[in-house]
């Protein structure tokens, strides 16, 4: 299916969506670092163009998608931002939607924080999918259920011309782990590492995770232990020359990028665009949802999900 990404980043949903079986014809985005990052990885191309004008939007028009994919900024939802919807940024999350009106893909992809179900302009951008014919599914997808060892929710919204609402909800259930995956369960002994530092955004929250869980979100930020560190009352161990914090390679790798995805930049830009990516497996695990729901689409499938039935 030929698949347009908007506000890509480094590639995560691209490439999660590629390794489904997915042609990817071009993906956007306006952040210099992010479009060298997407530019090194990838033979398709990138522009450095600003989707919240005419003539962006005339741009993805022109390449006639059936899909297009992407996550909107999301720094004005963020519980790691100032959560101020007026700030801007947010509006680029209408301007999506305007593309996806005025392209008319088959199929849309829209990805971003948790927070955004509380937002005003959530419900404004449903309004305009709705309008336009169609049907929606979205859920709250908790990465470490979806093959990635990392405890970062994600909000996806799925949209396609002739289906019912919530069509995907029942594949998202079905297809999610019964635990959650931890880092072991990834990397095996292969980290070196039982226990690593990651910087808590304050010192009420504990600072050492054990391989044995999920990492906790990959942030934009990657700190040195700072002196005089005192045990919080949640970490497993005491800081120990056995605990350091994760290497830039190591939170790409959580994040499953594969070992060969290139990081060119300056260390802040670099520890900034994985933290900003969406985890490749989770962007997989979406497009093979879809997969399976149009699988089953074509052969009059019903699917069952507890006491929830489906009619394809």
């Amino acid at each position: 299916m030929k698949t347009v990404d908007l506000f890509s980043g480094c590639g995560g949903l691209s490439l999660g969506f590629q390794n489904a079986g997915f042609e990817i014809l071009a993906a956007f985005d306006k952040w210099e670092p992010a479009v060298r990052a997407y530019r090194d990885n990838f033979d398709h191309p990138i522009y450095d163009t600003d989707l919240g004008s005419n003539e962006g939007l005339e741009f993805v028009k022109s390449l006639k998608p059936q899909m297009i994919i992407g996550g909107p900024p999301c720094q004005d939802f963020s519980s790691a931002g100032k959560r101020d919807e007026t700030l801007g940024r947010a509006d680029l999350t209408i301007a999506y939607a305007k593309i996806v009106v005025a392209s008319k893909p088959e199929w849309f992809v829209m990805e971003n924080v948790e927070r955004i179900t509380k937002s005003r302009i959530l419900q404004e951008a449903l309004q305009i999918f709705k309008e336009a014919g169609y049907g929606i599914s979205y859920q709250v997808l908790d990465a470490s259920y979806c093959g990635v060892p990392q405890a970062r929710k994600r909000f996806f919204l799925v949209g396609h011309k002739d289906s019912p609402d919530n069509f995907l909800n029942p594949y998202f259930t079905q297809n999610q782990s019964n635990k959650p995956m931890t880092l072991f369960d990834y990397f095996g002994n292969s980290l070196g590492i039982e226990h690593y530092y990651r910087h808590p955004r304050s010192y009420a929250r504990r600072g050492i995770f054990s391989i044995h869980e999920p990492s906790p979100t990959i942030r934009g930020v990657n700190r040195p232990i700072p002196k005089g560190y005192s045990k919080h009352t949640g970490d497993p161990v005491a800081i120990c020359d056995g605990v350091r914090p994760l290497t830039t390679k190591e939170r790409s790798l959580i994040q499953t990028f594969p070992k060969n995805f290139v990081f060119n930049g300056c260390k802040t830009d670099v520890e900034q665009i994985i933290g900003n990516a969406v985890p490749v497996k989770l962007g997989e695990f979406v497009a093979n949802c879809i997969n399976a729901y149009i699988s089953d689409k074509k052969q009059d499938r019903n699917i069952v999900v507890g006491q929830l039935e489906l009619a394809l």
